[in-house]
């Protein structure tokens, strides 16, 4: 959309090409139906950093669109947008049908022409690698130009089902194996299904692999009826399908991170005393939320209808380290339908980071996730699509 809309306004007579019966059916889901646009990070080098190596590829995109250009925008299509935790900027409105909606309206004031169950099915190339036409089901549409952003795999159901990657092979790119991304964790205990909805917030999740800790988030996580999500398990998903490719893998969860053991156990002590003759299973009410009680008094083993004030020092302890580190074992990761991006896609050494112009096909744009990029949550992949749909729309000629 970006793409096409940017050309226009440049004069150019342009057409989408959609599978779909509408536009941005992905863009529709994105932050839970609530689209999050982007961040309010102003520093680019920590933008580049949060899409890892291959981040230095974006300093052209970012420059020419970052997320201040991108606000403001939107902000001209009429957008009223807030920033929340962790910087996430959201729609006032909460919904990311009004993204799509602006972005319609924009299209059609640019005299975008659009082509509704439009699916490409094959192509015609000149014989020095240009691209002449698509043929849909049911036309043939000739251009000087093309420029392919279907994105990856994520989300199939969206119309995302990695249709070009074999276009792109075919015409002599390399497509960097592409792997489900910002997947929810499954988790081999059986009564994790007991906790099926619970959302937890302030908590810290570890990684470890053979005993040793790999890596660490801090922030809100859930449990789904077979496993973890939210996004700190969402950002962390990608080390940890790594390492369980070589190695069993352990998460390490901390319910109390703001709490050293010395400190909670003295809370602990109040606690128990302040429940007088109450039942252990009814004097944790203060301390975590209802639902998980049940379980940690199952893993804790410690008779639930004893009084509070008779647990003992070794009971106390028992308790801390399940506070402060429960381990759970990691038995997999989500597939594409829970994937929020995808990672790998085009290789980037194949497209000029300048102009987004392939080097292989000499009159193909490439923009947005089938390219080899992805970052975490907090709206860097969005901002990705925005700044990379934008300079493919200035760059074609």
């Amino acid at each position: 959309m970006l793409t096409a809309g940017i050309a226009a306004q440049r004069g150019l007579s342009v057409a989408i090409l959609e599978k779909n019966e509408r536009l941005g059916v992905k863009l529709g889901i994105t932050g839970k139906g609530r689209c999050n646009l982007t961040n309010t990070e102003t520093d680019l080098k920590i933008w580049v950093a949060k899409f890892g190596s291959n981040g230095r590829f974006l300093y052209p995109a970012f420059k020419n669109f970052d997320p201040a250009v991108t606000l403001r925008f939107f902000e001209t299509l009429g957008l009223k947008f807030k920033a929340e935790r962790g910087g996430r900027i959201f729609p006032v409105s909460d919904s990311a049908l009004e993204v799509h909606d602006v972005l319609n309206k924009w299209l059609k004031k640019n005299g975008v022409e659009i082509f509704f169950g439009a699916r490409a099915v094959s192509w015609q190339r000149a014989d020095d690698g240009k691209l002449l036409s698509v043929k849909t089901a049911t036309d043939e549409f000739t251009a000087e130009n093309f420029a392919i952003c279907v994105g990856g795999k994520s989300y199939p159901s969206t119309g995302s089902s990695g249709d070009a990657y074999d276009w792109l092979r075919e015409w002599g790119h390399t497509i960097i194996e592409p792997r489900p991304a910002l997947v929810p964790i499954m988790l081999k205990e059986k009564w994790i299904k007991n906790l099926e909805g619970l959302s937890l917030k302030n908590v810290t999740v570890k990684v470890y692999v053979a005993g040793k800790k790999k890596a660490e988030r801090f922030g809100e996580a859930l449990f789904t009826h077979d496993g973890t999500s939210g996004p700190i398990i969402l950002d962390i998903s990608r080390e940890v399908g790594d390492y369980f490719k070589i190695a069993p893998v352990e998460l390490s969860l901390d319910f109390k991170p703001a709490l050293d053991e010395k400190t909670l156990d003295a809370r602990l002590l109040r606690d128990f005393a302040a429940a007088n003759k109450k039942m252990l299973k009814n004097s944790l009410d203060e301390l975590l939320p209802k639902k998980l009680i049940p379980v940690i008094l199952k893993l804790w083993g410690v008779n639930p209808e004893l009084p509070a004030n008779s647990a003992t020092k070794e009971n106390r302890h028992k308790l801390l380290r399940l506070l402060k580190d429960l381990r759970v074992s990691v038995g997999g990761l989500g597939d594409f339908n829970q994937a929020i991006v995808t990672a790998g896609g085009v290789a980037l050494n194949e497209i000029d980071p300048r102009t987004l112009r392939s080097k292989i096909v000499p009159n193909l744009y490439l923009a947005g996730e089938i390219l080899d990029l992805d970052a975490p949550t907090g709206g860097y992949n969005l901002q990705m699509c925005w700044s990379t749909g934008h300079l493919a729309g200035e760059s074609v000629e």
